[in-house]
């Protein structure tokens, strides 16, 4: 009889649960989510389920599989597990070097070429902090934000409440240079409150990154930060996204990633360049000698 978190529990009582079962569950939530939990992460995903199974009287990993198969109230379960498997660790001005380059390279090119609004989309943004820091970067720079439209989506129902009500504590703020700090955020009951004008910048969506049609109307967006995501997901994952990026992107648009993320391992019209002192994909762009990084207070 297994000893795991679904089989613990006044609702779980003594039913025991199947390796064969958990791999279903497991292999169902990498394909809906695109999370990698094998090895050694399969352990971490059975903690995090727990709780959400206990709520449900949930009594096998067989039950919970068929739950979020074939339940009536399927997709409010798919968006409970969505929250317990999110990762919340991010924080305001994370990779400014990146941020930068957007605002410095990138979007003067954009609105040169184009001056309707520059679409940008934050993708799994979390609760907030990348497309507000992208949004305050634009804005400190001297742009009116209206030129731009900002948009930011998360699978986690939670992590998106918090992006919108806008109010941060010290973790999150503690990358972000004084300058800034003090310009855009007001001290409020329970944190930091962000300028409401920035925060109206940014349009909130719940959105499935691995879901080709919830992804594709954000992925039309002239610039997308996709950053510190793809180390969480399988390799299939990683190529799905990157195709429906690759289908539904415009040419010559540019692609952030993390530090430590790249695309070598999968074909794709993304080549990669340095803008302003930092690494960035760009749709169809032939591969071009890097430029002199332009060197950036902050």
């Amino acid at each position: 009889m297994s000893d795991s978190p679904l089989a613990r529990g006044a609702a779980a009582a003594a039913l025991g649960v199947s390796t064969q079962a958990f791999d279903l569950l497991r292999d169902l939530i990498g394909r809906e989510l695109g999370l990698d939990f094998d090895g050694a992460r399969a352990s971490l995903l059975e903690d995090k389920l727990a709780d959400v199974a206990t709520r449900h009287g949930v009594r096998s990993h067989l039950d919970f599989y068929y739950m979020l198969r074939y339940d009536q109230e399927r997709e409010a379960l798919w968006a409970e597990v969505a929250d317990v498997l999110a990762v919340p660790e991010t924080f305001f001005w994370r990779q400014p070097e990146q941020i930068l380059a957007l605002v410095r390279g990138v979007v003067p090119a954009l609105l040169a070429r184009d001056p309707g609004p520059v679409r940008i989309w934050s993708a799994a943004c979390c609760s907030g902090e990348e497309p507000l820091s992208i949004a305050i970067a634009l804005h400190a720079e001297g742009l009116a934000l209206d030129r731009f439209q900002i948009r930011g989506s998360d699978a986690s129902p939670r992590l998106l409440d918090r992006a919108r009500r806008g109010i941060y504590g010290e973790r999150s703020l503690r990358r972000l240079p004084e300058p800034l700090r003090a310009r855009y955020f007001a001290p409020v009951e329970g944190g930091w409150r962000i300028d409401p004008a920035v925060h109206r910048a940014v349009e909130w969506r719940r959105a499935n990154l691995v879901d080709p049609a919830e992804a594709a109307p954000l992925a039309r967006a002239d610039v997308v930060f996709c950053r510190n995501v793809f180390i969480y997901f399988s390799d299939e994952a990683v190529r799905r996204v990157v195709e429906t990026l690759e289908t539904q992107m415009p040419e010559d648009a540019t692609l952030f990633l993390g530090a430590a993320e790249s695309l070598a391992r999968i074909p794709t019209r993304f080549q990669l360049q340095e803008i302003e002192g930092a690494f960035v994909y760009r749709k169809g762009a032939e591969a071009a000698a890097p430029a002199a990084p332009h060197r950036v207070a902050g």
